[in-house]
């Protein structure tokens, strides 16, 4: 299941954005988040947020996918894990719909709909929890 879900770029003439959400796996197995697929850019991958041995932050592309455990939850948020699109195909405008299939190993595609908000505030979540 997915919740809380909304997209957003640094501004109009932006060429990436990314997207957050909170994923909850209802099932009684792990399950990993190991791609997605949407046409409103030229790449999405998954990414994550890592400190150098400077303390500089970078950003960094997820290659094994993220676990999420069973009759757990994984939030997607800035400065963690996120989903990024480069290459925007089109603005980011607040209020437009942009469609995403998340590939999961077990659950296999799941297709939804998130809403570019680029006035959202960063909420603090926690990254796993039991529900």
């Amino acid at each position: 299941m997915i919740s809380d879900a909304y997209a957003r770029s640094s501004g109009p003439l932006a060429k990436a954005g990314a997207a957050y959400m909170r994923i909850m796996n209802h099932s009684d197995e792990s399950d990993h988040l190991i791609g997605i697929q949407s046409d409103i850019a030229k790449k999405t991958e998954l990414h994550s947020h890592l400190e150098d041995d400077n303390g500089v932050m970078k950003m960094v592309r997820i290659d094994e996918g993220i676990k999420i455990g069973p009759m757990k939850d994984h939030s997607l948020a800035p400065a963690g894990e996120h989903i990024m699109f480069m290459g925007l195909k089109e603005p980011f405008e607040t209020g437009k719909i942009i469609p995403l299939t998340l590939l999961f190993e077990k659950a296999g595609e799941v297709g939804i709909e998130i809403i570019v908000d680029q006035d959202r505030k960063e909420k603090k979540h926690s990254h796993s929890h039991t529900h």
